[in-house]
């Protein structure tokens, strides 16, 4: 393996520890403003500092990512379909790699949907993707998409869609979390990054993440259970405390409801500091 893919991959899993803590934001270009993210530039910022890597497409980090912070970019390279459509299957490539070279991309994602109608279409692209992005030292991530599907899937059928984007060179798989998901990461020999999916309880969420490290995936790629949390910079704050410091979810939850009560404390003391330093209305003696 060359050393700027090796190099783009230790930026998205850590070496120290083999983990990684994606933000995925990238949910527009099908959905379009998705709740909570319907100003991207709002919601990413104060969760930046807290992930390793973010995931999301170049529109969005073109206008909505501050350039001067030094989160890795896992940039979204297809599309085509939406929700209102009749078949969200039917993607393209549609990201040139010159244009991905010019966002500093430390990998690319696209989505593979196996047993779909347009099925073929998506692991050709994929196969192409990863031939010209080997060519430039750009890893790929393949996201093994079920479509409107969310939690219908199980390990028979992602192993099958993950050992075929693996077989295909993606470096990296993202796909969703099931029953005896050890099974899905055994049969694929590359990484496997879990998806968040849709929200559920913080709690919930934290024990996916949970389980998830625990069955041999190397991280998660949270979004909506990240930034549709009614607090996101604690929820993403517990997720990273499960995958890097080896938290359980009792530890996790415990965490995350600290810091929830922390936030007014905060609040209320930069109120009190700002009631401090107003200028005193000087007195006049008559």
């Amino acid at each position: 393996m060359d050393w700027g893919l090796q190099n783009r991959i230790a930026q998205i899993i850590k070496p120290t520890d083999n983990r990684a803590l994606m933000l995925a934001v990238d949910h527009g270009y099908f959905l379009g403003p998705t709740e909570k993210l319907e100003v991207p530039r709002k919601a990413i910022s104060p969760l930046l500092k807290h992930c390793d890597s973010l995931m999301l497409t170049r529109g969005v980090q073109r206008t909505s990512v501050n350039p001067k912070f030094p989160t890795p970019i896992v940039l979204r390279v297809s599309g085509g379909s939406s929700i209102i459509g009749a078949d969200l299957s039917n993607e393209e490539i549609t990201v040139s790699i010159k244009d991905a070279i010019r966002l500093n991309a430390c990998a690319l994602a696209m989505s593979i949907f196996v047993g779909s109608k347009y099925e073929k279409q998506t692991i050709v692209n994929l196969g192409k993707l990863v031939s010209e992005a080997e060519e430039f030292g750009i890893p790929v991530l393949a996201v093994t998409a079920v479509g409107k599907e969310i939690g219908q899937k199980d390990a028979r059928y992602l192993s099958l869609a993950c050992r075929i984007a693996a077989e295909q060179g993606a470096h990296i798989v993202k796909t969703y979390y099931c029953k005896n998901f050890e099974k899905v990461v055994e049969s694929c020999p590359v990484p496997i990054i879990i998806a968040g999916g849709k929200k559920i309880p913080e709690r919930d969420a934290l024990e996916l993440a949970y389980n998830s490290i625990k069955s041999g995936a190397v991280g998660v790629d949270m979004g909506r259970n990240i930034w549709q949390s009614d607090n996101p910079v604690p929820m993403i704050r517990a997720v990273r405390a499960i995958v890097h410091g080896n938290s359980n979810v009792n530890d996790a939850f415990t965490l995350y409801q600290k810091l929830c009560k922390e936030k007014p404390v905060k609040n209320s003391l930069v109120k009190q500091k700002i009631k401090n330093i107003q200028p005193k209305t000087k007195q006049y003696s008559t």
